[in-house]
């Protein structure tokens, strides 16, 4: 029995395997069936034609199984059910459904942040838009997570105002929470969603922490003095103080069901949220196509209804093609460092003294020292040298470990640094040194547990100390927390990388925003597991990395400008960020990457958001919805297919449609997935709009850069915008002719002669 348990989890986790053996009997899977857009944002009640469609393709000898796991029916029609796989390609096969796949389980990307990005603003400007000014208070971030702690002083309503009228949501009791209590005018909404296993139970508390965390960084209150376990002391806050939080538990540590996300972006929009913060994705690796990922599905309903949706780029860097939720209508979000670091020191017993990160509590002393030795070298009987090296799980002997100080590398990408952590501290090791030959820039908290990484060279050093010294010997102290680091930001090694895999003609990731070693709120009651907190206390805020927490900086920083401009759309805003970002760091040097070497749109996007300066971006590329459905026209999708999720049920794709013209939709940033140096200048059209405070503007192409080699021209190079006249376009022109093969990367800047300057970034492709 053990081994068929085993031999279908391989087949889960490796779904490309089910194809070579379909002769294996089908049983029922949970199903997503989509079936476009919802006439009634209301929620009219389509339950009853939904099981009625269920009933027709479920055998009578097995209606146990005609019942729906989740109802889509306010901004976007279908259902979720147990369905065979010959159920499901029969119901693809209907005229009214758009796409039928499995539910994928979809994976979590898991203060100082924001001071740091607004270290080089106006700073009386600053004060005057920030934080509680009463006419901000109407903005609404729902957080699509593992839930939330209400309790955090992160949610407290004290300086709010009524709940907004525009507010239809909900606050749902639970188990172990009261929505008299626990919901308040910060906390103005929180649902969660039973599944097969929890029907008769539940709560929208987080258990994980990660919703929490997540929801703090993109609209948390300010708390002063907010530490944890004294580290990142300061003020937290979110990006807009006074927003409002709808949270939605859509999650568990085990993962995210996309059924259940899907379900809590549609009942996002019918509640009234303005933005929408997704910190999951689907794996880069089996990426669905847009009409087949719940997260691309329900993002494009709620920018069709006016709801911005920020999500995590992924945290599979630093490899190309890594980058998820890639479709034009998301907001996709890479992450960076900030000037802060948490480190710790190793000393020797010849007192050579070496700093590495880590958030690690150490109960070591400095004037202590302990036997140091190489994993390899207390490796138990018949474990290759290799394998204890890396202290992978079995392959050290515990006889020869307790009482040492181990030192590990990391050549092994599948055993993570917890593992590491975990092995050597079931050995009875008094800690752990693992070299890495690239460097995470995102520290690890190991808690009580003495831990330090290093890089190559400092990892040299330590072993020729060990390969010449009769009695090896170390110490491990900390935390040290350094600030004012340079160079900041930095794209951080997890952060995933462009180009999208189901298009390269849009530039993915759009931005970058802090994601390493954030302060944030957590549940004081959350109990984390293979955890020894400091005096076994637990903390109201915690330290986390990842995607996970860049993605809510932006969040907040969609809920600041908005809540200034209340009237601009959601591509509107987007242009805005993108084309006011950053390309420089605190040394004012071009941003690079954790390999040090200079970063590529690839990696950040148009650059580092820069909240306070989207208020006023002069232009914006507003990206409609007509030019998202020409995307999927242009995408090879069918006609038919797209005015199904369209509002416009006449739609009509346009006469010639090629993957090229996708670089065309006008978007804030241009790529070109292919330019045959043969082929001769390739053509991108752009549609500026005056947003600037006067209607009376002219731009110049001020500047336009790009690698040698490559050819790019703008006409006309001067746009000019009146009270009658408010939009522009212009062309791009790009000839790879002489450019190197491979991506070529540079930017148009147009400027006013004033204070706008405007960045418009391309990727190329030259072939």
């Amino acid at each position: 029995m053990a081994s068929l348990v085993q031999f279908f989890s391989v087949i889960l986790q490796f779904p490309f395997i089910i194809i070579c053996c379909m002769s294996l009997k089908s049983s029922p899977r949970p199903y997503i069936v989509y079936m476009g857009s919802s006439s009634n944002i209301s929620g009219g009640d389509d339950l009853s034609s939904h099981m009625q469609l269920l009933s027709s393709i479920i055998p009578s000898e097995e209606s146990g199984r005609r019942f729906l796991l989740n109802s889509y029916n306010h901004a976007l029609k279908g259902f979720s059910a147990m369905l065979t796989e010959n159920e499901a390609s029969v119901l693809s096969g209907y005229d009214e459904v758009v796409s039928v796949f499995r539910d994928p389980i979809l994976k979590l990307h898991t203060t100082r942040s924001w001071d740091f990005l607004e270290a080089d603003q106006d700073s009386e400007f600053r004060s005057n838009i920030f934080p509680h000014d009463q006419k901000t208070a109407d903005v609404i971030i729902g957080i699509i997570d593992t839930g939330i702690w209400p309790e955090s002083p992160s949610f407290d309503d004290r300086r709010l105002g009524k709940i907004p009228s525009k507010w239809k949501g909900v606050c749902m009791d639970g188990s172990d929470f009261n929505k008299s209590i626990n919901c308040n005018r910060k906390l103005i909404g929180a649902r969660f969603y039973p599944n097969l296993e929890t029907q008769s139970h539940g709560s929208p508390r987080d258990s994980v922490g990660h919703g929490t965390h997540t929801a703090s960084i993109a609209g948390g209150s300010w708390v002063p003095r907010a530490s944890y376990y004294g580290l990142a002391r300061g003020a937290a806050r979110g990006g807009l103080p006074a927003a409002r939080i709808a949270s939605y538990k859509a999650c568990t540590e085990e993962g995210c069901a996309g059924s259940i996300i899907l379900k809590a972006i549609d009942d996002a929009i019918r509640d009234g949220v303005d933005i929408i913060s997704v910190s999951i994705g689907m794996s880069s690796i089996f990426e669905s196509d847009f009409l087949s990922d719940p997260i691309a599905i329900g993002a494009f309903h709620a920018e069709q209804n006016g709801v911005t949706v920020v999500c995590s780029a992924g945290n599979d860097g630093p490899d190309s093609y890594t980058v998820v939720n890639s479709a034009p209508w998301i907001f996709t979000v890479a992450a960076s460092t900030v000037d802060r670091d948490f480190r710790t020191r190793i000393i020797l017993g010849n007192n050579d003294s070496y700093e590495g990160s880590a958030i690690s509590f150490s109960p070591l002393k400095a004037g202590e020292r302990y036997p140091l030795a190489f994993g390899e070298k207390v490796a138990s009987s018949f474990t290759p040298a290799s394998d204890a090296r890396n202290c992978i799980p079995g392959s050290l002997d515990s006889k020869k470990v307790a009482g040492k100080i181990i030192v590990c590398v990391n050549e092994d990408p599948n055993v993570s640094r917890t593992i590491k952590k975990l092995v050597v501290e079931d050995a009875k090791a008094k800690g752990v040194i693992i070299i890495d030959q690239e460097l995470q820039n995102a520290p690890f908290d190991s808690g009580t547990y003495p831990f330090s990484q290093v890089g190559l060279t400092i990892g040299s050093k330590i072993l020729h100390y060990i390969n010449s010294t009769k009695n090896p010997s170390a110490t491990i102290v900390g935390p040290l927390e350094i600030r004012h680091v340079e160079p900041a930001p930095v794209v951080a090694s997890f952060s995933s990388r462009g180009p999208g895999g189901l298009t390269e003609n849009i530039l993915k990731p759009d931005i970058m925003a802090p994601g390493v070693a954030i302060l944030a709120a957590f549940g004081q009651g959350i109990k984390l597991n293979n955890y020894d907190a400091p005096g076994n206390k637990s903390s109201a805020f915690s330290i986390r990395s990842g995607t996970s927490m860049a993605c809510p900086h932006v969040s907040g920083a969609v809920a600041f400008v908005k809540s200034v401009h209340p009237n601009w759309s959601s591509s509107v805003i987007k242009s805005a960020l993108m084309t006011t970002a950053s390309i420089t760091n605190n040394m004012r040097n071009n941003l690079t990457n954790s390999s040090d070497t200079s970063a590529s749109p690839h990696e950040v996007g148009s650059g580092e958001i820069r909240p306070v300066k989207a208020l006023d971006p002069g232009l914006a590329f507003e990206t409609t919805t007509e030019d998202h459905l020409r995307f999927l026209c242009h995408n090879g999708y069918k006609q038919k297919a797209i005015r199904s999720i369209s509002k416009d049920k006449n739609f009509t794709c346009p006469k010639v449609s090629s993957e090229e013209l996708i670089s065309s939709v006008n978007y804030p940033s241009i790529s070109i997935a292919r330019l045959s140096r043969r082929e001769g200048p390739r053509k991108v059209k752009r549609v500026a709009t005056n947003v600037g405070f006067s209607p009376n503007a002219t731009y110049f192409v001020s500047s336009v850069n790009a690698p040698p080699g490559l050819l790019v021209k703008v006409a006309p190079r001067t746009i000019v915008f009146t009270e009658s006249v408010g939009t522009a376009s212009f062309k791009v022109f790009f000839d790879g002719k002489e450019a190197n093969k491979g991506y070529n990367f540079g930017d148009v800047v147009w400027f006013d002669g004033g204070s706008h300057v405007v960045r418009l970034v391309f990727a190329v492709n030259v072939e």
